[in-house]
């Protein structure tokens, strides 16, 4: 079983028609999914346009009542997957933000790795996809990795920002036991995907890299990057990891 997790805040007018090129993606690429979106309190119509689609397609929505943030939304969602995998070997959870940034079609592209025998798939943003990048995006995108290097490392891995990835449900597991009723990230923004990241990567048995270029162009809102605020969170957020661990060395 392939879990897809979606978590979503305010993407009405781009969730339903994301769910449904998922579809067809599935639709070729014959593989059991079942996609799981957890709604982190949306003030729009994200929940009514959620509601059809679950009539016809495998899916299931966790509807949040107070907002947690993109942290805590990645939190639930990964441990209701981890309690509806029958076999954790074999399934795994992709997860994908639910405004176009992440495409659909390269799905296919990190399953191939996971069934090579990856624990964890990175998604790494094209180097040269620089220049499609919006501004806050591309000038967040060159800081971080100088804000980011001196405190903490995931060797193997040039992009640790980005959301799209595949971890194997029994590595989920294995996180969620490593922090108990911890959160499994306590960053925000990019740098809960870094700490996601930081913590998968030791118990991972293989972690394997495929660059997949993100599609901001096709993305019907701005960017909710603050280029500034995120760079200073990310450094403290780096400076708290650094006492924790250094880096994060493949198994």
């Amino acid at each position: 079983m392939l879990f897809i997790g979606i978590p979503a805040f305010d993407e009405a007018p781009t969730i339903g028609v994301l769910l449904w090129k998922i579809r067809q993606v599935f639709a070729t690429f014959s593989r059991e999914f079942e996609i799981v979106v957890y709604d982190d309190a949306s003030a729009d119509s994200t929940a009514e346009t959620l509601e059809p689609y679950a009539r016809v397609l495998p899916l299931t929505v966790i509807r949040g009542e107070h907002r947690l943030g993109y942290a805590g939304a990645l939190d639930r969602l990964m441990r209701a997957v981890a309690t509806r995998s029958r076999y954790p070997r074999r399934d795994a959870l992709i997860t994908m933000q639910g405004d176009f940034t992440d495409q659909p079609e390269h799905i296919p592209e990190l399953v191939k790795r996971f069934e090579g025998g990856a624990d964890l798939v990175v998604g790494d943003r094209a180097a040269d996809g620089a220049a499609a990048l919006p501004p806050p995006v591309r000038r967040l995108h060159r800081v971080a990795p100088w804000v980011l290097r001196p405190f903490v490392a995931v060797p193997g891995v040039s992009d640790p920002f980005g959301a799209f990835r595949l971890y194997r449900i029994a590595l989920v597991r294995d996180m969620i036991r490593a922090v108990g009723d911890a959160p499994l990230s306590r960053g925000t923004g990019w740098s809960a995907n870094v700490d996601l990241l930081l913590r998968a990567t030791p118990l991972a048995r293989r972690v394997e890299t495929v660059s997949l270029p993100p599609r901001y162009d096709l993305r019907p809102r701005a960017s909710r990057v603050k280029p500034l605020a995120d760079a200073v969170s990310l450094y403290r957020f780096a400076r708290h990891a650094q006492s924790h661990r250094k880096s994060a060395p493949r198994p």
